[in-house]
């Protein structure tokens, strides 16, 4: 099993703005191979994998939850340190950038204690849910009591640094929901007060909906919350002086509070304290005989542009759209497959995805060995790197042994980005920003441990 070296990843609090990245691409490119390295030794459904890869609920056998507003920072691969804001779970203590997945069942009475400790109020909506309450009122908007009152805040909020608020309600249709601040939402939302709402099917924690071709592989279940930084409003609140939003832009884009090639490291990596949250995926192919489950990724947007999210070499169907399953009056189904997700802002999308190449899959053509290319078209900063990029899965060659070896088993690798190729950058350095890899293992699967 091969491991990572957590040099140069520690946390400090300097100042968000950078002007130039701090990492070559030809850097980056290394990063990204060492992460492929630690990433590919998990088997999903293993004991490790539990927390390694995939989507982490935090659950409630009440469907209690316990959320703090509070500041913290996080990091991003070309070495900056950018303050934020967002929820976390305060039994556990610790900020961290997104909020909790908060995973609960259709028709619970879910209950989220906000308590918070940001220099100003702040609160928490819950679009797609209907009859919430706050502190046992209807959830409303709250306006200044000066002769022309102004709105404050879109649902009744906890008072700067001690407030408190508690809302309630029934948990709805099954699907996934985006959770955000309702004060100061340009502001608090950019700064990272956002989060993930899972509600399942009851008595089908398998489905992401109602329907029985909903059915999804439990063992690969992924989420992707997409979200965008500028630094320099960070830097502004950091330094408690008023936002200039005519100058807005964007440098870092992320997925799930991370940047490639950090989405590539396992959830709670050390070196990422306050980023808990991976974006890998790992799942297996369709083989032209049996069609296991597929996994299901649960797409969201908080950001305040359009991203149209692509993954390469394969189509994901979409099922659901801000929580609401895709069909007809009649219960026809209106899923569809589509090669680039155009996830708009706020919304949600809820897809299946699973590996089809059912036109090469012959007991002649398949399995096709690795491919080593020319080392010296992958010598890497001082080390003889090599990734076998051939479209196919098949059986592993034996290697040299006096190269780095990302392919483990013959498995494959693909990118899935933004297709708005800005925001595949880290402060304007290609190869960053909203993107991700998937792992697709040959269809005999690969040996315990890798």
């Amino acid at each position: 099993m091969t491991t990572i070296s957590a040099t140069g990843r520690g946390m400090r609090p300097t100042l968000a703005r950078v002007t130039r990245p701090l990492r070559s691409r030809l850097g980056l490119g290394v990063a990204v191979l060492a992460v492929v390295a630690g990433t590919v030794a998990t088997v999903p459904g293993s004991a490790s994998a539990a927390t390694s890869e995939g989507l982490l609920c935090d659950t409630s056998a009440t469907n209690t939850f316990t959320l703090s507003a509070g500041d913290g920072y996080v990091s991003t691969p070309d070495g900056n340190s950018i303050y934020m804001w967002s929820y976390a779970n305060e039994l556990k203590g610790a900020f961290q950038l997104p909020g909790p997945t908060l995973c609960v069942a259709q028709g619970a009475k879910v209950t989220v204690i906000l308590h918070n400790h940001l220099p100003e109020a702040s609160s928490i909506v819950f679009p797609g849910q209907t009859g919430v309450l706050a502190d046992g009122n209807p959830a409303q908007p709250e306006y200044t009591t000066d002769p022309t009152p102004t709105l404050t805040s879109m649902v009744q909020s906890a008072a700067a640094t001690t407030g408190s608020v508690t809302y309630t309600f029934t948990a709805g249709t099954p699907g996934t929901y985006l959770y955000k601040s309702g004060t100061d939402v340009d502001k608090q939302v950019q700064m990272g007060m956002f989060g993930a709402l899972v509600v399942r099917p009851s008595g089908h924690p398998d489905r992401v909906n109602g329907r029985p071709d909903s059915a999804f592989s439990t063992a690969n279940e992924y989420l992707f919350l997409l979200s965008e930084v500028d630094p320099d409003v960070h830097l502004a609140v950091e330094r408690k002086q008023p936002v200039d939003w005519s100058t807005y832009n964007a440098r870092y884009f992320m997925i799930n509070g991370r940047s490639m090639p950090d989405t590539l490291s396992p959830n709670n990596a050390s070196y990422l304290p306050n980023q808990p949250y991976g974006a890998f995926v790992h799942i297996k192919p369709w083989d032209g005989a049996t069609n296991p489950l597929p996994a299901t990724i649960r797409y969201l947007n908080a950001g305040t542009v359009n991203y149209p999210f692509h993954p390469h070499g394969s189509d994901e169907r979409v099922i659901n759209k801000d929580g609401q399953p895709l069909e007809g009056p009649a219960g026809q189904d209106l899923s569809y497959n589509k090669f680039d997700l155009n996830v708009a802002p706020g919304q949600t999308l809820d897809v299946l995805m699973d590996w089809r190449d059912a036109e090469h899959w012959t007991d002649i053509t398949n399995p096709i060995p690795t491919q080593i290319p020319a080392i010296t078209d992958q010598l890497l900063v001082g080390t003889d790197t090599w990734f076998s990029e051939s479209p196919y899965l098949g059986t592993k060659n034996p290697a040299p042994t006096t190269i780095t070896d990302n392919n483990v088993c013959g498995e494959y690798y693909h990118i899935a980005h933004s297709h708005a190729l800005q925001q595949a950058t880290n402060f304007g350095a290609t190869f960053g920003g909203m993107m991700t890899l998937y792992r697709i293992d040959p269809p005999a699967g690969c040996p315990a441990g890798k």
